[in-house]
């Protein structure tokens, strides 16, 4: 069994991507939210005990802290590889293993989603948050991985709130959607019509709905056409020979028949614009070849696009997102810095505690034997204090039993005096260099 030491415990990620591995193999990975507690006890049993799991569709990693790295990295492994039913070696090629400065950019990378296949995806930000909410139901996090995943969250805002990553479309859909909410503002206020059920035009119009789009009709020449693509995204459904009378009343329109001729022509469009008292209308044309007659292009109020028109809006927003993607690292490569900073420094409390104690120690025993002598007692804790690195200064000059004497240790210890104390910038200011008192001034006031 592998046992952690919080005070050394080190920041490690093992884990598969959409780049290390193969699809197949994260799939048998994947670990549904309801099995992790059950696999988090198995790592606690196995001697993690400060440690989550993120499990998506793009990845499944462990985060955890402890010691020793390549025992838990085999403790991962092993269940991992059991899990998959794959022999270990087999597994290994497949996995990533992180450490210390590099798990920590990691987590960083990932929570700010810049690790994603679709960069600046906001989702992952949520699902790493609800692996750490199980983790911590199941008392499986300890400080190290609270405050790892409390910076993560820190940075991620920042990167959010700094940058525009997230902030325009990268597919097709989410162009559509985008181009609807520019358009029309609060989509729930609208209404939707699709007609035909083209695999784009239900992949859109499942966007619209999660965009929040108030409602949303299905219609099609076939009666249980139009009930089947309703029953899929839980909407209405109406005759087709409703078209003119849904059509204008539609706020935005998906044709997606692609039945070689056109549904929707240009009179039609003006038409419903009349009624609509001149409303506009957003129209996608998501058949292929195109539904809608391109003559609709010309009509004022009425916004055509087609696949190719939202194809070159979401390349934009790739692109943008790959330039906002620079300062994002700048961020992120910021973040790392301060946080192992401040993990460092929070290494020495331990020592600077303990040294403190020590300090009051020797003053009250000194202002207690100087019997209220002021001169006395700041001469007796000097001396005091001074006693035990001056003696182990000597025996470093000195050399050890079966050592040669040795110039090495000593010229450390100097060095680490001097930073420690700022020796050289207060001979500086003295003009001219400190001395250590002989071993018998350091003991006659003792």
């Amino acid at each position: 069994m592998v046992e952690g030491t919080p005070t050394t415990a080190r920041p490690i990620v093992v884990g598969a991507n959409h780049r290390s591995s193969s699809l197949s193999l994260r799939d048998r990975l994947f670990v549904e939210d309801a099995e992790l507690p059950a696999f988090l006890a198995r790592l606690r049993v196995a001697g993690l005990s400060d440690a989550m799991v993120l499990s998506t569709c793009d990845r499944v990693e462990v985060v955890a802290f402890h010691a020793d790295r390549e025992a838990a990295c085999r403790v991962v492994m092993a269940l991992m590889a059991e899990r998959a039913g794959v022999d270990a070696a087999e597994l290994a090629g497949q996995l990533y293993v992180h450490c210390d400065a590099e798990a920590v950019r990691h987590v960083f990378t990932v929570t700010a989603s810049l690790d994603s296949q679709v960069l600046g995806e906001p989702q992952v930000l949520g699902q790493v948050k609800a692996g750490h909410r199980i983790a911590r139901e199941a008392a499986m996090t300890g400080s190290g991985l609270e405050a790892l995943l409390q910076a993560a969250y820190a940075v991620a805002k920042r990167v959010r709130s700094e940058t525009a990553i997230g902030e325009r479309p990268v597919s097709i859909a989410a162009a559509a959607v985008q181009l609807a909410r520019d358009l029309h503002g609060n989509l729930g206020r609208c209404a939707g019509l699709l007609i035909g059920a083209g695999e784009m035009g239900e992949l859109v119009a499942g966007e619209l709905l999660a965009g929040g789009l108030g409602d949303l009709t299905a219609i099609h020449p076939t009666e249980a056409r139009a009930q089947a693509s309703a029953r899929a995204l839980n909407c209405h459904f109406a005759p087709y020979d409703h078209l003119v009378s849904r059509l204008a009343a539609a706020d935005v329109v998906l044709a997606s028949l692609g039945r070689r001729q056109h549904v929707l022509s240009a009179d039609m469009v003006t038409a419903a614009l009349r009624q609509r008292r001149r409303r506009p209308v957003f129209i996608v044309d998501a058949g292929i070849p195109g539904d809608v007659e391109p003559a609709v292009n010309r009509i004022d109020a009425a916004f055509l696009y087609d696949l190719n028109d939202l194809e070159r809006v979401a390349m934009e927003g790739r692109s943008n997102r790959e330039a906002e993607a620079r300062a994002a690292w700048r961020i992120i490569d910021a973040e790392v810095a301060a946080f192992l900073h401040g993990r460092a420094e929070r290494k020495a409390a331990p020592a600077l505690t303990r040294l403190r104690a020590h300090f009051e120690e020797v003053r009250a025993g000194a202002l207690a034997d100087a019997g209220g002598d002021a001169e006395r007692a700041t001469r007796l804790l000097v001396n005091r204090l001074l006693h035990g690195p001056s003696r182990a200064l000597r025996a470093l000059a000195a050399g050890r039993p079966g050592r040669e004497a040795g110039a090495f240790d000593l010229a450390e210890a100097a060095r680490t005096l001097d930073h420690l104390f700022a020796l050289d910038a207060a001979d500086d200011a003295a003009g001219e260099p400190s001395e250590v008192a002989d071993d018998a001034d350091d003991v006659k006031e003792r």
